[in-house]
């Protein structure tokens, strides 16, 4: 098996998904950087509190992730099974609005969960990543104004990754723009108090980003519940009996979930472990994380491309196809990988600079974080594409499951917690011992392609 191929059908399927995908995830990424420098404008306090609070919103976003991609896995092959017109297209059709169904269902119950937790226990959760009282109250204010942004952030980002799934990567798109430039003013308008509004801080941008989510949810759901022609599912579909299709659900898709989600809880105890640095670790992480999703978005729509590409061709029935295919996006990740490490290498300068009022050790260990991300990049492009995309996309998530929480809590976290605030070595070592599990999940990821393991079988659930 080869690592690069002459196909150009193949890299024309995968970056005709993979790139829409990236642009929105750029457009995010940008304006996030943006919201970052506003709210950084009014000191390191609130900047640190909005970081913190958005790390355990960020729990939720990566539960409704897992949610949204294990469901991906199942409409994939449905879709796959529907387009092959071998006499499986009416089952197919019926266990793709299943799956929906069950994903928009739990996504409900996850959203119920998280915003009660936010409305009842704000300051017990801001002390899970800070003792420092002034961020804890600010990170209190932002919580209030958050508490229904997690109904609108769950049901546009599960609906998002569903039509994707089945080749709608447009739509998706065009309304992030809407929605991210929406975000834009709304938080120049409230954070500052322009326009005749009041100056509102960290609430302003909170409710900016609720304003946002309430308008991308409006029109991704509206198109898939009254006008998408590839699924079909109606609002009415929501009450339709899944049973048929739960154990095979159970079985693929909450897998992911469960993945994603303590995967969410160990990344949020790495949070915690740089909370615990001070302020100035905390302020500069939040400078560099920005930085370091705008050089991972391509290889964030080459992962999930990777999930719809592997699904749709095994459900097409070509076993030999997906293992080239396999390697071919294992060639794509070290080319993405060796690309993102060099541009991070090239604007971490000028990003840092652009942050005007902030400390000069904040802005000195934003640089070691910096040279660090770009070393540990070239591994998570790998691993990604893999995990997230081929692997995943063959039906293995019970392996996934295990092995990103194993290499996560018995590796990573231990040697982050020994590296920071135990023996408070430099921060460029600190970062690299918190990602430590990207390494060794590399190597893992090339043996399991390699034996082939990974390619599952997917029923439709229906008898």
């Amino acid at each position: 098996m080869k690592l690069y191929k002459k196909d150009p059908e193949f890299y024309k399927n995968v970056f005709t998904l993979a790139l829409p995908i990236a642009l929105q995830s750029l457009i995010t990424i940008g304006v996030n950087m943006l919201d970052t420098i506003m709210v950084g404008s009014l000191g390191e306090n609130p900047l640190s509190a909005t970081s913190l609070a958005n790390s355990f919103i960020s729990i939720y976003q990566i539960f409704c992730m897992g949610l949204g991609m294990g469901a991906s896995v199942l409409v994939s092959r449905y879709w796959g099974m529907k387009k092959a017109a071998n006499g499986n297209a009416e089952a197919a059709s019926t266990a793709l609005k299943q799956t929906v169904c069950l994903m928009l269902r739990l996504t409900v119950l996850l959203a119920s969960l998280f915003a009660l937790a936010t409305l009842l226990i704000p300051d017990k959760l801001m002390l899970l990543y800070t003792d420092d009282a002034e961020i804890i109250e600010q990170g209190e204010l932002y919580f209030r104004w958050s508490v229904p942004t997690y109904f609108f952030l769950g049901l546009s980002l599960v609906c998002t990754i569903v039509l994707r799934s089945v080749g709608q990567v447009k739509l998706p798109l065009f309304v992030s723009i809407g929605a991210l430039s929406m975000n834009l003013v709304a938080n120049y308008t409230l954070i500052f108090g322009h326009f005749g509004f009041p100056e509102m801080g960290v609430a302003g941008a909170a409710l900016a980003t609720l304003i946002a989510r309430i308008f991308e949810t409006c029109a991704i759901c509206g198109y898939l519940f009254f006008k998408d022609s590839r699924i079909r599912f109606r609002i009415k579909d929501f009450f339709m009996q899944t049973s048929s299709l739960i154990r095979e659900y159970m079985r693929i898709s909450i897998p992911v979930l469960i993945s994603d989600g303590i995967l969410a809880i160990g990344n949020n105890s790495v949070a915690m472990v740089i909370g615990r640095m001070g302020a100035a670790f905390v302020a500069a992480n939040a400078i560099t994380s920005v930085t370091q999703q705008l050089s991972t978005v391509v290889i964030q729509g080459v992962s999930q491309a990777g999930a719809i590409v592997t699904g749709q061709t095994l459900g097409m029935g070509s076993k030999e196809k997906t293992m080239q295919q396999g390697y071919q996006f294992l060639g794509l990740g070290i080319a993405l990988g060796i690309v993102s490490g060099l541009f991070i290498l090239a604007v971490s300068a000028p990003v840092i600079s652009s942050y005007k009022n902030l400390s000069e050790e904040t802005l000195e260990i934003a640089e070691e974080l910096m040279l660090s991300i770009s070393f540990i990049v070239v591994f998570h492009a790998i691993n990604s594409i893999m995990t997230k995309g081929v692997l995943r996309g063959g039906g293995d998530t019970k392996m996934l499951m295990l092995a990103d929480n194993i290499f996560l809590w018995v590796l990573a976290i231990p040697l982050g917690i020994l590296a920071g605030p135990v023996l408070r070595i430099p921060a460029f070592w600190i970062y690299a011992a918190l990602k430590s599990d990207q390494i060794v999940k590399t190597l893992w990821c090339v043996l399991r392609l390699r034996s082939g393991k990974w390619i599952k079988k997917i029923s439709t659930g229906n008898k």
